[in-house]
This record gives C-alpha cells, structure tokens and sequence, in this order.
C-alpha cells in the first residue's frame, strides 16, 4: 500500500508540474508519465520509481476515479454490456463454460449486438438480430478471421441465439442462417519446433532476465508434459507428489483427474522456482504473481505472454503456445511411442483426436508409402 501511494504521488506531482488536470487522466498520460518522466526522473524521495509498481497503482487509480464519475471519459451504464453480464452468468452457471471459452464467446457477441445497435438505431441490446444482420455480420467476420477460427464464430452465436430463445425470443429461422465454412481437422499439418529450436526455447531465460526461474518452469511443464495454458496456471503445491514423482491435473479441459509422471527436469526446475524466486504467500498455486496482489495466482496471458517473448528472444518466428503440444506428441512418435501413447499423455478423451499427428509420423509414413509412379522402384 506505501508503495502504491508513493506511486500515486509521484505521478501527482508531475502532472501538477504538466498542468493535467484530474479529469484528464487517461491511459496515455500514464503511458507518458512512465515511457518520458521515469528514465529520467530526479524528483526527491520518497518516490516510487519501479514500472511495475507505477503501472499497478496508476490503474486502480484509474479504475477508482472511473467508477466515482471523475473522469471525462467515464463509464456509463451500457445496455450492451449488460446483456453480455446476463449471457456470461449463463455460460457459466448453465453451460459450465471455461472462462477462456467465456471470453472468447463474448467478444463475438459483443461485437454483434455493436454491430446491429449501429446499424439500427431504434434497436438495443435485448432485440434478436435479424436474418439479414446476421448474414451481414457473419460475411464481415469471416472476411478476416481463418476457415477454423470461423467455427469459433459459429458456436459463439449459436450460444447466443439459444441463450435468447430461454428468453421467450424466437429464434428457430436464425439458425440455418449460421453455417461455418468447411474446414477440415485433419487436412493441415501439425506445427511443431525441431530439436534444436525446443532446446533454443528452453535457453531464453537467461538469469539476468525477471522472474526467469517462474518462466524456465512454466515452459518446462508445456515442453516435457504436454499441459494447457489453463493447466499450467492452476498448478497447486498439493498436486506434486515429490516422493512418488508424480503430478496431478484435475483443473483441465476434460475435467478429470489425471496423474502423470514428474520429468526429473520438469520438477527441478519448479523446485528451483519455490526455494529462489517464488514470494512468500499463503496462495497455494504454484506459480503465483510477483508483483501485487501478490495473493492472486497467475492467469494464462502471463503464460502465452511468456512463450511469446520467448520465442523473440531466441528468434523464432512463432506465437502460439499449443505448439509444444504438436511438439511432444511428435517428440513421442519419433522415439518409438505410439497414437495410443499420445492420446494418454495428451490426456485425450478420444483416440480420433490424436490422429493428426500420425501426418507428422514420418519414419512410419515411409514404410507404407506406395512407390510414386514413374520412379525408381
């Protein structure tokens, strides 16, 4: 709290000195007052002076000042978001939706009911689409998004539109109208890192680097286990077996228990992170923040925020983190393993979800591959 005032203070004094007044604050006079004022700062202390800490407080200083109306921009009630609040409640209580799912849902939906709002100035949150807005909306949608992001796309307002009829809507001609392109599984192949660049990955967290044992760790778990993103975050210290050398995942996509074996480099590398780096909480999960609130774990943008940086740093021109799971799954396939071994160690509920990666089975591919016509037998 000291140091969050100290920020707050800072960051008074100098807008003072710049003449911003109280309800011009925004986010870019705090972009200002970090990316100009902070290098060069030779105010007295005490002051605040960590970007972490400046940032943190100037937010809930913002959020504050927000919700007390004290700002030029301040919210408003917004009909739209309140029919997203409702729809949320529902995916969550109704459907026991993920709240990485949630998400998702709701920006599509949010970014229809704008769309229809602006179309339509008599109409608000609360009135079913029409037909015609829906196409229009869908052909604007999947103009920019991929053939399998669009399937996205479709059950988000399927969701929706069947949220809508338990209101009394009538929406039975609107669901013809929603037909994803055809996109099929298992035509692409799976992307996955090499050897080389797994081990380039896994040496981008030099010690001088912050939080560089929580990073080192929570790439471990995603490069020798195979876990999600939600997973990684929802680690608990009660989940390590340290003796029998196992781990328990009871907080992933299939809501099941899984107990898989503990990798020695997987569990040194999380046993480093608690002794040297982890702060001192009585949060159980294992990978926790490390700046305030420091009771609160981690979310899963920390965890693609780290692989992302990652890959600049080691220059990889990659994004996403599902990738070390297509990398394991090969990583198995090329030593021996089998589609069976995979499916149980990517925890998949069903076989026909591990066949993509029988594309990437090369050495087996090339024994029953026919000879190309015309070649050399």
């Amino acid at each position: 709290m000291r140091q969050y005032v100290y920020g707050v203070a800072h960051f008074a004094r100098w807008t003072h000195r710049c003449r911003v007044g109280v309800r011009d604050f925004a986010d870019e006079i705090v972009q200002r007052f970090i990316e100009e004022h902070l290098p060069r700062c030779t105010c007295p202390s005490p002051v605040q002076r960590c970007r972490h800490q400046v940032r943190a407080a100037l937010r809930q200083l913002l959020i504050m000042l927000d919700d007390a109306d004290a700002l030029i921009g301040s919210r408003r009630p917004d009909a739209v978001e309140d029919q997203l609040e409702r729809f949320d409640t529902h995916m969550h209580q109704a459907r026991g939706l993920a709240e990485t799912t949630r998400v998702r849902r709701l920006s599509v939906v949010r970014s229809l009911l704008r769309f229809c709002i602006a179309g339509d100035a008599d109409s608000d949150a609360t009135t079913t689409p029409s037909a015609d807005e829906l196409r229009r909306f869908i052909a604007r949608e999947l103009s920019r998004v991929s053939p399998a992001s669009a399937g996205s796309l479709a059950g988000a307002l399927r969701g929706y539109l069947r949220f809508m009829a338990l209101s009394g809507a009538r929406v039975d001609h609107l669901l013809p109208v929603i037909a994803p392109p055809a996109h099929w599984r298992l035509a692409p192949l799976p992307q996955t890192l090499s050897l080389s660049e797994v081990t380039r990955l896994l040496d981008a967290f030099p010690p001088d680097l912050p939080s560089h044992l929580r990073g080192y760790a929570m790439v471990r778990c995603l490069v020798d286990l195979g876990l999600r993103e939600r997973e990684v975050v929802s680690l608990e210290l009660d989940d390590i077996d340290w003796e029998a050398g196992t781990l328990r995942i009871w907080k992933g996509k299939s809501r099941r228990v899984d107990v898989m074996p503990l990798p020695q480099t997987t569990g040194g590398a999380i046993a480093a992170y608690l002794r040297s780096e982890r702060p001192t909480t009585v949060n159980r999960c294992v990978f926790v923040r490390h700046v305030a609130p420091l009771e609160e774990p981690i979310r899963p943008d920390v965890v693609r925020n780290t692989v992302r940086q990652a890959y600049l740093r080691c220059g990889l021109p990659y994004t996403r983190v599902h990738i070390l799971r297509h990398t394991l799954a090969r990583r198995l396939l090329e030593t021996g393993g089998t589609l069976k071994e995979v499916a149980d160690m990517l925890r998949h509920r069903a076989l026909d979800t591990s066949m993509i990666y029988a594309k990437v089975d090369v050495g087996r591919l090339a024994a029953v591959a026919m000879p190309w016509p015309g070649s050399a037998a």
